[in-house]
């Protein structure tokens, strides 16, 4: 691989523990569902090939095939340089039919950490995750025993996945006070499609430096451009717009405009090219006023852009603008929001111009609605 296309890497959140930038996912490494590739070959075929890449994180869990997923990983590994391998796995899910085959008690986490172990084929697993949280388990129970495995060996970083940012907050706070180990990543769903855990477990991550795993990053393949609105799936495929694109209606008004924005993402996935090829042909041309009209349509382009961020909350419609796009090309400097310049013509002009007019008027109706019910409820008190 050249330097241009080097696999980049990072350290995990607040530790020292480098990952590949990219995590290869092994949910689909199994059979027993349409969707898995039910061969153990060409799973392996994946893994190598993501390997010889540079990838060095796998995230597989016990539940994925009742544990056909992480055996497949074992026997990929095999042979491999362990000690540059980050292999992560997670606890929580059924594994069998009896009363104790589920949830993050002591013995459970116990019992299927060796599980997994011997599936994996290794002495060790470098990031065991919760896979969701347990009502029924005291979080001091659970982080004891994730404590145990760390103190002997088996474990050597914990993590967590997809809960309600004050469970995670909770976690984090009992084992400051506690002295257990601390999680140290987090994996919610999170894409260009589905973003509501910016207002739920993201800003708990900023603030206490969680490492973020985002699964699904892609919507189920949805933001490749492998499914068409149009068309019907093929055998074995799920049904992208009713199951991998999920848009749950946080507020019941605005449901229709989430399934709207949804095929916006699309459209705009289409239109990018072409946006970023113009721009570039322009900026190509050193004529000294057109890279003045270029830079004043940005700048406009900007203003339209924090204007319509401050009717649109993305817990309740999910306006899929966060693109990171190489802009170097038109020489400006911007955050990830605000790097969405040279695309934000085609959305707001071509896309979604209807979408943008029916965000503002059904919030306008929301928010007349809410300061009704205020101004009631102070009534109310008053008397």
């Amino acid at each position: 691989m050249d330097d241009d296309h080097a696999m980049a890497y990072t350290t995990l959140g607040s530790t020292g523990l480098d990952v590949s930038r990219l995590c290869l996912g092994c949910m689909n490494f199994g059979s027993g569902a349409p969707w898995m590739i039910g061969n153990e070959e060409r799973s392996i075929e994946i893994i190598d090939r993501a390997l010889d890449l540079g990838i060095n994180f796998l995230d597989t869990a016990n539940v994925y095939s009742r544990g056909e997923s992480e055996e497949i990983v074992g026997h990929a590994i095999e042979g491999r340089d362990r000690s540059e391998l980050v292999i992560a796995t997670k606890v929580y899910g059924k594994m069998g039919e009896g009363p104790n085959q589920q949830g993050l008690s002591r013995k459970h986490i116990i019992d299927q950490c060796e599980a997994s172990l011997d599936r994996l084929g290794t002495d060790y697993i470098d990031l065991y995750q919760i896979h969701r949280w347990d009502d029924e388990t005291p979080i001091e129970e659970t982080l004891s025993a994730l404590t145990y495995l760390v103190s002997e060996g088996l474990v050597r970083y914990i993590g967590a996945s997809t809960m309600i940012g004050w469970q995670f907050m909770n976690a984090l706070k009992t084992s400051d006070i506690e002295g257990f180990e601390r999680f140290v990543s987090m994996q919610p769903e999170y894409s260009l499609v589905d973003r509501h855990e910016e207002e739920n477990l993201l800003p708990v991550c900023a603030d206490q430096g969680i490492g973020v795993i985002p699964w699904s990053p892609l919507a189920g393949g949805f933001l490749t451009g492998k499914y068409d609105q149009e068309e019907e799936p093929e055998e074995g495929q799920p049904n992208a717009w009713n199951e991998v694109v999920f848009v749950p209606p946080r507020v019941t008004e605005v449901e229709e405009l989430n399934k709207t924005n949804v095929f916006a993402v699309e459209e705009l996935r289409k239109r990018i090219l072409n946006t970023r090829k113009r721009l570039k042909d322009i900026y190509g041309n050193q004529n000294p006023v057109d890279r003045t009209i270029v830079e004043n349509r940005l700048s406009f382009l900007d203003r339209k852009f924090e204007e319509f961020e401050s009717h649109i909350n993305p817990y309740h419609v999910l306006p899929g603008l966060i693109l990171e796009l190489d802009i170097t090309s038109v020489k400006r400097k911007k955050t990830t929001m605000m790097s969405m310049a040279n695309v934000l013509n085609e959305f707001l002009y071509s896309v979604s111009k209807g979408f943008a007019d029916q965000a503002f008027a059904a919030f306008s109706r929301r928010r007349s609605t809410e300061r009704s019910d205020l101004e009631q409820s102070f009534e109310t008190t008053a008397e």
